[in-house]
């Protein structure tokens, strides 16, 4: 197979920058960056959630979390509170401006998707998740798997 592995994993990245550029206009006109729009996202239409509830459903890793939120709170669109079961988390969720930024980019965004994908059929979202979804667990297989080359080294 050589590297031709690369010319695919290229095109996925290509992909989601694309993607990214194309759903980007209507968030950065809102005045939000992606990782800010993808907490507003995950934030909408529930009473909030504890930073580990959001790490494991944003795309945001775990140490970018903090400042996305920090900033977020800044703009007034968050408010951040201690748990009130575990002192040690803190649970976070929109604000009455949150929930309206939420209430005009979201929709936006979702439609700009839709018109995107319109020319797709059942069977062409069938087989990108068919094909993504077995990548996802590739990865994962490896990422997790004790005897893969990155654990190895740390023996």
């Amino acid at each position: 197979m050589g590297e031709r592995y690369l010319q695919s994993v290229r095109l996925l990245a290509e992909c989601l920058q694309g993607f990214e550029r194309f759903s980007g206009e209507a968030v950065r006109s809102s005045g939000l960056t992606h990782p800010q729009f993808d907490i507003i996202a995950t934030l909408g239409n529930t009473p909030g959630m504890t930073y580990k509830e959001l790490g494991d459903k944003t795309l945001i890793t775990k140490g970018t979390l903090t400042g996305v939120i920090e900033r977020l709170e800044a703009k007034g669109l968050v408010v951040r509170e201690r748990c009130a079961l575990d002192k040690r988390s803190f649970y976070v969720r929109l604000t009455g401006a949150g929930v309206a930024m939420f209430e005009t980019v979201f929709p936006r965004v979702v439609a700009e998707g839709r018109a995107l994908f319109a020319p797709w059929c059942e069977a062409d979202f069938d087989a990108m998740d068919q094909t993504l979804g077995k990548l996802k667990q590739l990865i994962n297989d490896r990422s997790t798997c004790p005897t893969s080359p990155q654990h190895k080294d740390e023996d």
